[in-house]
């Protein structure tokens, strides 16, 4: 079993008049076999705290502590953190001119793993994970991510993390621009990977929608960088019907 922990995080941006806090202290703690909810209104900070886990340079931590089973994640190197277990599905996945999905791929787990994968048996993997997400195996000779529509995209996230097979998922609105049958795809997709039980899911999202078909076992408010208010499954029902102002009108007094 392994533990993720978040104590007290503060994070801040460069911008043009100085630095800006984005994270106001953030305390949070994922387990293996668990599925925590981030939810809140837009520029609350959900993707800052993803972004600052896997290591994106633009965010400037300022204080407090990420951990993986003890271990100081903010001490590592981008790849480090992934081969210490960590995945992240952007909210944007980039394209990748001139690199197919297949290359891509198997670059990413040769790295993660430290050795390259038995070819038959990787093609083999690549091309059931790529058949699972509904799409053709001719998505692998394709340049990563280019030309491909926004479910295309957010299926092709949820290969790699079944591919890479990471100990926690950090899943940045992976809802975002999908119709209702890519939601479901996607959202079998992270309970496949939930399933084999030694798994975290940290899932970021201001709808509640994907909750219809992914059942949190914690679910987090996130308002002005910081939780304001957490609870279980019953929590994103009370979202559906109220909504963030409540949340916003407190953090904007305090």
């Amino acid at each position: 079993m392994s533990t993720l922990e978040i104590r007290d995080l503060h994070v801040s941006v460069e911008t043009e008049t100085g630095p800006k806090e984005i994270l106001r202290g953030v305390n949070l703690t994922v387990k293996s076999g668990e599925t925590h909810a981030i939810m809140g209104p837009n520029g609350s900070g959900k993707s800052t705290l993803a972004y600052s886990i896997a290591g994106h340079p633009k965010y400037q931590v300022t204080g407090g502590s990420v951990t993986l089973d003890g271990e100081d994640v903010l001490s590592k190197t981008v790849d480090e953190r992934a081969r210490a277990g960590l995945f992240l599905a952007m909210q944007y996945p980039v394209e990748v001119a001139g690199v197919s999905v297949a290359n891509f791929l198997r670059t990413a787990k040769t790295a993660v793993d430290g050795q390259a994968p038995n070819l038959r048996k990787w093609v083999k993997e690549v091309n059931g994970a790529l058949d699972q997400m509904g799409m053709d195996a001719d998505f692998a000779q394709r340049n990563v991510n280019e030309g491909f529509s926004g479910g295309e995209k957010k299926r092709h996230e949820i290969v790699q993390l079944e591919l890479l097979d990471p100990k926690f998922a950090i899943l940045d609105e992976t809802d975002s621009g999908l119709d209702i049958d890519a939601l479901k795809v996607v959202s079998d997709g992270v309970n496949r990977f939930h399933a084999k039980g030694d798994k975290g899911v940290l899932l970021i999202t201001h709808y509640t929608r994907i909750l219809r078909y992914i059942t949190p076992d914690h679910v987090h408010v996130f308002v002005d960088g910081r939780v304001a208010e957490e609870g279980g499954p019953e929590l994103a029902e009370k979202l559906e019907s109220e909504g963030y102002a409540s949340y916003v009108k407190a953090g904007a007094s305090s």
